[in-house]
């Protein structure tokens, strides 16, 4: 007797959700999110208003665009994903259904229900679609994890406490707790 299949879903099945209901595509599963906390969507608003300003004054072009925001990282159209922060420099990759390839840099805010798809699924997924870096903002641990994907490093730490340097911008440098205060 043959076991019982899980359902696999398209992109079509993840347009077509409920309005108000989130959820990621990953490989033909839909992982749906619980809303965010208030430290999840202060550290989502202020990171992204800094790098925005960080570009502006620096007359960069890149857009910095926060969830809920489609990302699809790949062209087969079964990752739809939906990063907390997205820094997308190539604007020929947006359109009205979101970032069709791989953001420059992303940035998640882990919740205690996203902690394994972030540090494990995301970054296997990200990585392998061409993300430049991505960190990993971790407020139960007051940690960040930075992936610089392009140079094929080991992971860098940080705490809250510590500037961190973003390499797709060398003179921007965060510390997360300045954020908060």
């Amino acid at each position: 007797m043959p076991l019982p299949q899980e359902p696999s879903y398209t992109s079509d099945d993840y347009w077509n959700l409920p309005d108000g209901q989130r959820a990621e595509l990953i490989d033909g599963k839909l992982y749906f999110m619980a809303p965010p906390n208030f430290l999840h969507q202060k550290l989502v608003m202020e990171l992204a208003g800094t790098i925005r300003e960080y570009i502006k004054s620096h007359k960069g072009t890149c857009e910095v665009l926060p969830a809920p925001f489609a990302v699809n990282l790949d062209a087969k159209d079964n990752n739809w994903l939906e990063p907390d922060i997205s820094v997308i420099c190539d604007k020929s990759r947006l359109d009205d259904h979101g970032c069709n390839g791989a953001p420059d840099w992303i940035l998640e805010i882990v919740s205690p229900s996203s902690r394994k798809h972030d540090y494990s699924t995301k970054n296997a997924l990200y990585t392998e679609a061409g993300v430049r870096e991505y960190w990993i903002v971790d407020p139960a641990k007051e940690r960040i994890t930075v992936y610089y994907y392009e140079e094929d490093v080991a992971p860098e730490l940080y705490t809250f406490d510590m500037p961190v340097p973003c390499r797709i911008f060398p003179e921007l440098k965060i510390t997360v707790r300045n954020l908060l205060a």
